[in-house]
């Protein structure tokens, strides 16, 4: 049985490769990884373990107290994500129930015709009660975004416990919170 034998591009793709290979062995050499990032670098599946690096270099776990610990804190994250979701519900609500009709249609139709009169006063206080409460509810906003893309990245860490806890957290965060929008 004779090989078949090589193209020049096959030829020109094997050297750059083989100097790929070089460049990452000598990389490596250069720029050593922690053990535990050598062995969670291209873990791609879920694992039961008892050391992972979550969100910063500095929340690195290496024991099950301190797995049992993190999970505890993205427990009460995950909680806090649903918390958050509730109040910025419940911030809408009382904004809009606080206007009344006529003091809402009011401020549309004034807003239409771009008066320069001067404003009464209830309409100005009217006006600064929605300002407040809409930038009020940006504020949860942004933080419901930044505590949801930590859970994300936690989850990202592929770690089973944590993941649990994410979810957990999730599930008690609903639990907990949703009964609080039907006491309005």
């Amino acid at each position: 049985m004779a090989l078949p034998a090589l193209k020049s591009s096959d030829l020109i793709f094997l050297g750059l490769y083989k100097r790929l290979l070089e460049s990452i062995r000598e990389h490596s050499f250069h720029c050593p990884k922690p053990p535990v990032m050598q062995s969670l670098l291209f873990q791609m599946h879920f694992i039961f373990s008892d050391e992972v690096v979550l969100l910063f270099d500095f929340w690195s776990v290496h024991s099950p107290a301190g797995v049992a610990l993190s999970v505890l804190v993205v427990l009460l994250l995950a909680v806090l994500y649903e918390g958050i979701k509730v109040g910025k519900a419940r911030l809408l609500h009382q904004a809009l129930t606080s206007l009344s009709i006529s003091t809402s249609q009011q401020l549309i139709e004034e807003t239409d015709q771009h008066s320069t009169s001067s404003d009464s006063p209830h309409v100005s206080r009217t006006r600064l009660r929605w300002f407040l409460c809409h930038f009020g509810q940006s504020l949860l906003h942004v933080a419901q975004v930044v505590i949801g893309y930590f859970m994300m990245l936690a989850v990202m860490s592929y770690n089973t416990w944590i993941f649990f806890g994410v979810v957990l957290g999730s599930g008690v965060g609903y639990y907990l919170a949703y009964p609080l929008l039907s006491m309005t």
